[in-house]
């Protein structure tokens, strides 16, 4: 036996330790506690150099957050782990930079809003209601809102959802690509410019005056391109082999459409409809052209100017005194619960209607 063999035989028949792959891992609450020093820090160092604003303090804190997790992860796990909690620990100061604007403007909106919101806010009108004082409602201004999106959804929604069958089922040829372009184009198009659109063909030239109607023309515009993307992305989503199976049994191509189709796509179909209700539901420029605002109850969209949530808040702020400032905060806390709560129902849609494996 030679002497290397000897060395490696293991001494009292103990084995001898087989090599091990694990490396140094930080703890589990290491980057909690790395967030903690950093935030400490970034405190610190802004009372220091007499900074005022705390989101400074929080830019120092992010900065510092990464460098420690990138030097002390380098020291202990090496580079290849530090460069991957480098890359997470980025994709969550992002994530934070991206929801505190948001939880910010919500609790704002919360906070102030809620003085004025009651029972009595969302049943009465402004009607008769000195704006320099308390009182009055919203109640004119979310009839107006439900019937304008409500009008706007049954122009636009049967319109967006036959061009998308178009697109895909059909549209091969030129046709089709000029469709698809304009769709595209209108995707862009700023709100202001439907409503002009609006105001020149339907308004002046057309000589119907100011209503509900006209704004929801303007909104179903908007809400157009929305449907038909969402709509065609749903619909290629259905697999060939439910066609193919259709169209073998001799089942006409409409009929397929009509029965296997859209049936396998309505839960997606119908999230993409309320989403774009609830992207057209906050929109102000085509309502203050063509609505043209009231203070009273109208509760007729085709006759008369009416009024809405978008058009009562920037009516309420533009007149300047505290009790319309409350007045327009408590609508605008309504209207983005309108939002939230119609996102929330898409959202249940598309679960309850998501394929079962």
């Amino acid at each position: 036996m030679s002497q290397t063999a000897v060395a490696d035989a293991p001494v009292d028949g103990a084995p001898l330790p087989l090599p091990t792959l694990k490396q140094p891992r930080l703890p589990r609450w290491a980057p909690l506690g790395l967030a903690v020093v950093a935030a400490a820090l970034g405190i610190g160092i802004g009372l220091v150099a007499g900074l005022d604003s705390r989101i400074q303090w929080g830019l120092i804190a992010a900065v510092l957050y990464l460098g420690l997790t990138a030097g002390i992860a380098g020291r202990v796990e090496g580079v290849r782990q530090a460069k991957d909690r480098l890359a997470t620990s980025v994709i969550w100061v992002c994530f934070l930079l991206a929801v505190v604007p948001l939880a910010s403007l919500l609790w704002e909106t919360i906070v102030r809003g809620i003085k004025v919101l009651d029972g009595y806010f969302l049943t009465h009108s402004m009607s008769g209601v000195i704006t320099m004082e308390p009182g009055g409602g919203i109640y004119h201004a979310l009839i107006g809102t439900l019937e304008q999106v409500g009008l706007a959804t049954l122009i636009a929604a049967p319109i967006g959802l036959l061009t998308a069958i178009y697109l895909v089922e059909y549209g091969t040829g030129r046709l089709a690509k000029a469709i698809t372009f304009f769709v595209d184009v209108m995707t862009g198009i700023p709100s202001i410019v439907a409503g002009l659109f609006i105001l020149s063909f339907w308004i002046i030239i057309l000589d119907f005056g100011y209503s509900g109607f006209a704004g929801a023309m303007a909104l179903s515009i908007l809400m157009m391109p929305i449907v038909v993307r969402s709509t065609e992305e749903m619909l290629k989503l259905v697999p060939n082999e439910l066609r193919e199976a259709s169209l073998a049994l001799g089942v006409p191509k409409w009929k397929t459409i009509l029965r296997v189709v859209l049936p396998t796509a309505v839960g997606g179909i119908t999230t993409g409809i309320m989403l774009a209700v609830a992207r057209i539901a906050g929109e102000s420029a085509p309502i203050l052209l063509l609505v043209f605002g009231s203070a009273e109850i109208n509760n007729n969209p085709f006759e008369g100017a009416q009024s809405s949530l978008p058009y009562f808040i920037y009516e309420q702020w533009a007149l300047g005194n505290e009790p319309s400032y409350d007045r327009a905060w408590a609508a605008a806390l309504v209207l983005i619960a309108f939002v939230m709560i119609l996102n929330l129902v898409a959202r249940g849609i598309a679960r309850w209607k998501a394929p079962k494996h």
